[in-house]
């Protein structure tokens, strides 16, 4: 049924797949009212420094689209703040004491500077960083009968900023999560066109060669006893230029994927190493497709019977269909399942054995490639539930009725 203009026009705010399509968008219009209303709190309020609320806003959203590195980023401004302001104000009231020994009081600043250095390259970062650069502020001015007060009024503003922006990542979430399922569906899909291309060379390779009979994929099993014709040579057929450039931005999703591992173990409550894992096997899927496209133009002049080149086509089929699944599981939940690939072997089939080396080396490599989705789609169906938890109550609650009303079953146990 084809959506309403409402459904179209709501679908970011309720559709985790749009708010993906449309991050960069949403990203922008949220900033844009979180600091409109940072600026408005400023006016109603007149809170001495509230310049402090706009840059907090900016600071945390400016960069930053995912809500699990904006509780960070959020988290750590606050607790840097803070302490900087603890330290500082610590460093003044020892300021007023210390009579001749001022030098001693710099020391300490150095020294404090330094640990607090130390310690943000080890372990606090942006805390760290933070917290030495409140400190300085406050241990740097001239007028110290108001910096204390100044040191809270600008805490007391970071907070509100701090707020401002997380309640903006509440009304329009884009969570690491979905983010990494969607990226990670894009790449599966794109690698499905990809291996589809592959073989498109291949059989363009065929058809100049000389004619020959194509056996159906169903009558595998009793034409590999077959006497078959070998195919002529025909000479070395470049790959599309436009394969390759979609290989590229493949890799440039498989990269844009690893900043939200982390974020996703938290949200998805899945540990760090299977999500490790399910990366290592996405990259593996890459390398492969990768080797395989390479591999198809020393084919083009290489003899393959017809039998053979049946089962490939038959592998192609199946792999570019399962390829396709689990991008289309991963983007939605659905009654379905990561299925498994396929039940074809290789080693059913002793026609193979008699190709030419530059052949089995090509099967074999199909044959990782249906091991490594296999795995894939093993990893994705255990912790399926968790894949969609991430995708808010509402849409969640709606998608098991919609599953539920056309008779299907569903692990969405709301």
């Amino acid at each position: 049924m084809k959506p309403t203009v409402w459904q179209r026009f709501t679908a970011p705010l309720v559709e985790p797949y749009a708010r993906y399509q449309h991050a960069d968008v949403l990203h922008a219009i949220r900033l844009g009212v979180a600091v409109l209303s940072a600026l408005l709190l400023n006016r109603v309020t007149h809170l001495p420094h509230g310049e402090w609320t706009t840059i907090t806003v900016f600071v945390i959203l400016g960069l930053l689209q995912y809500q699990g590195a904006i509780y960070t980023k959020a988290k750590e401004r606050v607790l840097g703040t803070l302490l900087g302001v603890i330290v500082g104000l610590g460093f003044l009231w020892l300021s007023q004491d210390i009579g001749t020994l001022l030098w001693l009081y710099y020391v300490l600043i150095g020294i404090i500077s330094g640990i607090i250095g130390y310690v943000a390259v080890k372990q606090l970062g942006y805390i760290g960083l933070l917290t030495g650069i409140t400190m300085l502020m406050i241990v740097s001015s001239p007028d110290h009968s108001n910096i204390a007060k100044d040191g809270l009024y600008r805490a007391f503003n970071i907070l509100i900023g701090a707020g401002v922006a997380v309640a903006a990542t509440l009304i329009l979430p884009l969570k690491s999560t979905l983010m990494w399922r969607f990226l990670m569906a894009s790449n599966l899909e794109a690698c499905s066109n990809l291996y589809a291309g592959v073989g498109n060379h291949i059989d363009a390779e065929a058809l100049t060669a000389k004619p020959f009979q194509y056996a159906k994929v169903a009558s595998l099993p009793n034409i590999i006893n077959s006497t078959y014709p070998v195919r002529s040579t025909v000479p070395d057929v470049p790959v599309n230029k436009s394969l390759v450039k979609e290989l590229q931005q493949i890799n440039k999703r498989l990269l844009a994927v690893r900043p939200h591992i982390a974020a996703t173990a938290s949200e998805s409550g899945i540990d760090k190493e299977t999500i490790e894992t399910i990366q290592r096997t996405h990259r593996n899927i890459i390398g492969t497709i990768d080797l395989l496209l390479s591999a198809a133009p020393r084919l083009a002049n290489i003899e393959i019977d017809d039998d053979n080149h049946v089962l490939l086509m038959h592998y192609q089929h199946e792999l570019t269909q399962a390829m396709h699944h689990i991008a289309a599981v991963l983007r939605s939940p659905n009654d379905e399942v990561f299925r498994p690939i396929t039940r074809i072997q290789v080693s059913e089939y002793p026609s193979v054995q008699h190709l030419a080396f530059e052949w089995q080396g090509y099967f074999w490599l199909t044959q990782t490639l249906q091991a490594q989705l296999q795995r894939l789609s093993d990893l994705l169906q255990t912790h399926k539930p968790r894949w969609f938890a991430a995708s808010g109550l509402r849409y969640q609650r709606r998608e098991q009725r919609r599953i539920e009303d056309q008779g299907g079953e569903t692990d969405l146990h709301l």
